[in-house]
């Protein structure tokens, strides 16, 4: 009769051979990637859009929207300054030559009027989709911190209703409540950390509930109000938010991770990096995808973007999302639009 030790050892034997070839055929079965993936990747299309020789491709790209074609509009700093294209980046038309000084962010309301914000000027002006002004609001060329000035305003957002609130913020530190005949209603913020106040309130959206989204860029944080108001939530930590716009229910925002904006003896680190982010209404993160921060020079004012590549920005400011799904992005100092478009499936090995 054998010893009980020695079956023992026997048995250990047997197991740790069952193991190394259970563990054998899972390599053999199973491939180290998600044949279903989980999640979403964007490539450039780097052939979006296609600009007619007769356009200008120089300026800022601060402000974009889409309208319900799907058609791309964006808002630059340069001599062409609205420009629109299809989603597969055909040019459709321009307007604004010598209308604007400092242009900042385009919104497209539910009538499809185009708002633009023009920081130099201190007005926001509301135009038909062929370029007709329709409607100033503050006085052109005139600052303020009035019921009829702005000083320097960022972004604006148009209810269903017409009501419009503007974020007024590089002069100012607050939102400004008017109706839709422009008339002004009421104003709230002041300069300052504590929840409710603005460091530098940089873009506004209305949320599907009516709620206002604020980017608080220079705070990293983005604070929530009703149209009355009052503050019912912030998010600091998240990303420093420079551009925003809601697609059906979710939040997009682009920036960069945060940081102090002013640190080391007077330096200011706009940005260390390039990301988007997708949030749910109550600031769940649902997505993130980085873009290659690029390399323009040491001027930002004078770039260089011979440089660049496709896909990489410098100075996100700017984002949109399409029926299907696209992606677009303007970037201010690498002085460009680009089409992020979904992978939906992976490449075959050769």
């Amino acid at each position: 009769m054998r010893p009980i030790s020695s079956s023992l050892d026997s048995l250990r034997i047997v197991v740790t051979l069952l193991m190394m070839l259970s563990g054998t055929r899972s390599q053999a079965e199973y491939p180290g990637y998600a044949e279903q993936p989980t999640i979403t990747e964007y490539e450039v299309d780097p052939e979006w859009p296609q600009c007619p020789d007769h356009v200008s491709a120089k300026g800022w790209v601060s402000g974009l929207a889409i309208d319900q074609q799907d058609q791309v509009w964006f808002y630059r700093k340069g001599p062409n300054p609205v420009q629109v294209y299809t989603a597969e980046g055909r040019f459709v038309r321009t307007w604004g030559q010598g209308m604007f000084d400092q242009p900042h962010q385009l919104r497209i309301d539910h009538e499809g009027n185009i708002w633009v914000a023009d920081f130099g000027l201190h007005v926001v002006q509301k135009f038909t989709p062929e370029g007709q002004l329709l409607q100033t609001l503050g006085v052109r060329g005139e600052k303020g911190e009035d019921e009829t000035h702005f000083n320097m305003p960022t972004d604006m957002a148009i209810t269903p209703e017409e009501d419009i609130f503007v974020s007024d913020g590089y002069g100012n530190r607050r939102i400004v409540h008017l109706d839709k005949e422009g008339t002004f209603v009421k104003t709230w913020g002041t300069y300052g950390s504590q929840p409710g106040q603005f460091v530098l309130p940089h873009a506004i959206v209305l949320g599907p509930k009516g709620n206002l989204y604020v980017a608080d860029r220079n705070s990293g944080r983005i604070q929530i109000f009703s149209q009355q108001g009052k503050l019912l939530d912030q998010w600091p930590n998240r990303i420093m938010p420079w551009g925003m716009s809601f697609i059906k229910d979710d939040l997009w925002v682009c920036g960069s991770s945060p940081h102090w904006w002013l640190r080391n003896n007077g330096e200011y680190p706009e940005y260390k990096d390039q990301i988007l982010m997708r949030f749910s209404t109550n600031g769940r993160l649902q997505q993130m995808f980085s873009l290659p921060l690029g390399d323009i020079g040491d001027d930002k004012n004078n770039p260089d973007v011979s440089r660049l590549k496709p896909g990489e920005t410098v100075g996100v400011h700017c984002i949109a999302e399409d029926s299907k799904g696209n992606l677009y992005v303007g970037d201010i100092y690498g002085e460009r639009a680009q089409k992020l478009v979904p992978v939906k499936k992976r490449l075959e090995s050769k």
